[in-house]
């Protein structure tokens, strides 16, 4: 078997969902995966220029021999009507690239992320096997044209693929409006990469409550100065790539630190007393399964996160603490401390979540 897998996010970008899906595709099949990276689906913005020249989330360089890579040309016109008839001038030899891929043997079409190219090879490789699988609101991201434009598209993939998988519960409750069928997957973590676990030791004195990951306008900035306010004999790390402002005055107990790749972001991440997922409630996060809330459990830390999107469903899980805004920090923070976990515990959480439990457990392949 074979998979046309359209992503997106490109190849090169650190490790995410999609690349998860691909490698147990070909792990559990064998067979070889042609990965289209995505394009712009709406017309530029400002924000877009702030991450050129960057390489904070690129971390493959490489492909295995098993993946090829292609990269579409287009002119970023795509929310405009007819975008489609002058792209689609330029995926010519895209779409022949596609046609003898799929053709010879058994495939699989997955989708993941809706666009005008999403659509014409589903149509184009009619009679094959299709997954869409649903990991963000893609119209939370956009506004005006753009935003209806890939709203229209989304509920076209919904209607059309043979499967939907979902990443939350908020995604799978939305689209089974239009279909019973939606099946929840949600996010999972990689045990091979992590460390082995032997137990945290506790350390009396100054604590390190910690976050990793993108910095950008979903990130709650009032939160964290409030918890660093509070907790002013504690340091407050921050890790990961910035791409929105950040506020002029910040306590002098906030760290923040430069992206790194995966592997050193696990190392940080056993420094921490604490954990932090500090997003905002609102539109965009509403759909958001954070794939940190599964590192850090399996490191058996502690977690402190606002209750937005799926998070706000894991108030009972172990070792989970949920802060329902400012108000709460300082006792949130006490019962985080208090919190320790065993090997066992955290052996179980991590063969429980991983992407090929995921993966093998939906009906995707058929």
């Amino acid at each position: 078997m074979r998979l046309v897998y359209l992503s997106p996010v490109p190849w090169s970008s650190f490790a995410q969902r999609p690349h998860k899906f691909v490698t147990w595709y070909h792990a559990s099949t064998g067979g070889e995966v042609l990965w289209i990276d995505p394009y712009p689906t709406r017309f530029p913005s400002l924000s877009d220029f702030q991450r050129f020249g960057t390489k904070a989330d690129r971390e493959n360089e490489s492909n295995p021999a098993w993946l090829s890579v292609v990269r579409p040309s287009v002119l970023p016109i795509e929310p405009l009507p007819g975008s489609g008839m002058v792209n689609g001038l330029m995926w010519c030899s895209l779409l022949r690239v596609v046609d003898a891929f799929a053709q010879p043997q058994d495939c699989l079409l997955a989708i993941g992320k809706p666009s005008v190219l999403a659509l014409t090879v589903l149509k184009r490789l009619k009679g094959i096997r299709s997954v869409y699988d649903a990991m963000d609101d893609f119209p939370a991201f956009y506004n005006g044209i753009s935003r209806w434009a890939i709203r229209r598209r989304e509920c076209l993939l919904v209607r059309n693929v043979d499967a939907v998988l979902a990443s939350s519960t908020v995604i799978q409750s939305r689209w089974s409006q239009i279909r019973a069928d939606i099946q929840l997957v949600h996010n999972g973590l990689d045990a091979e990469l992590l460390p082995e676990f032997v137990g945290i030791s506790v350390v009396k004195g100054k604590k390190i409550l910690g976050y990793v990951g993108t910095i950008a306008t979903w990130f709650d900035w009032d939160w964290v100065i409030e918890l660093a306010k509070k907790r002013p004999n504690d340091l407050v790390r921050l890790i990961g790539p910035v791409f929105c402002s950040i506020p002029s005055e910040l306590p002098d107990n906030i760290e923040m630190l430069p992206a790194c790749n995966h592997q050193a972001a696990l190392v940080s991440m056993q420094e921490f007393d604490i954990s932090l997922i500090p997003f905002k409630k609102n539109e965009l996060t509403a759909s958001v399964d954070p794939i940190k809330y599964y590192e850090y459990r399996a490191l058996g830390l502690p977690i402190i996160s606002t209750d937005f999107g799926e998070m706000a469903f894991r108030g009972g899980e172990e070792g989970t603490f949920l802060s329902q805004g400012s108000q709460d920090i300082s006792a949130v923070v006490e019962l985080a401390l208090k919190y320790s976990t065993t090997i066992e515990s955290v052996q179980h959480f991590r063969a429980g979540n991983t992407w090929e439990l995921r993966f093998s457990g939906a009906k995707i392949i058929g």
